[in-house]
């Protein structure tokens, strides 16, 4: 009886390894749909204007998570390093300058998404958002992927276009 708990252990083991590295591989080899799949931190997030010049859209040290599950959910969360804390310690009383920084300083959606393999395009089906005029909307995203970093783009409200730049966490 204790053989086949050590052997059912070892190959729990060996199993798990081998998930492991399905996953590493995937990652990195699959289709683009399977590289997506992942925890990305955010390395940064810029307006680049038409003549090429670039502005950092939450400051030089983006703070945040993009999830991408297997099954098609998503959520993504970016926020500047340095927002400043609010004077009361209840969020909810919170002065409408602390309040206009928190807006102006961070970003959260979650949803689904689809991957147009051909196109190179990620398209995020918006259910909820930080910013409500985004709540059930369609957003595309060509994107690239090279190793562990995931690149995408989009349109920006300032005249320029929104690079996003992030890490695999692993």
């Amino acid at each position: 009886m204790r053989q086949i708990s050590l052997l059912t252990g070892h190959t729990f083991a060996i199993l798990l390894g081998m998930t492991i590295s399905y996953t590493d591989v995937a990652a990195q080899t699959g289709t683009l749909k399977e590289q997506v799949v992942g925890t990305w931190a955010y390395v940064s997030v810029d307006t680049v204007q038409p003549d090429g010049s670039r502005q950092p859209m939450y400051g030089t040290n983006p703070q945040g998570l993009a999830v991408f599950d297997g099954s098609g959910h998503y959520i993504l969360m970016t926020s500047r390093a340095d927002i400043v804390k609010f004077a009361s310690a209840n969020r909810m009383e919170g002065t409408p300058e602390e309040n206009k920084a928190v807006v102006q300083g961070m970003i959260a959606h979650f949803g689904t998404y689809t991957v147009n393999e051909a196109d190179k395009i990620i398209t995020f089906h918006v259910a909820n958002s930080s910013f409500p005029n985004w709540n059930g909307a369609e957003q595309k995203r060509p994107f690239t992927i090279s190793g562990d970093q995931l690149k995408w783009t989009t349109p920006a409200s300032s005249g320029g276009t929104a690079e996003v730049v992030l890490r695999r966490l692993r």
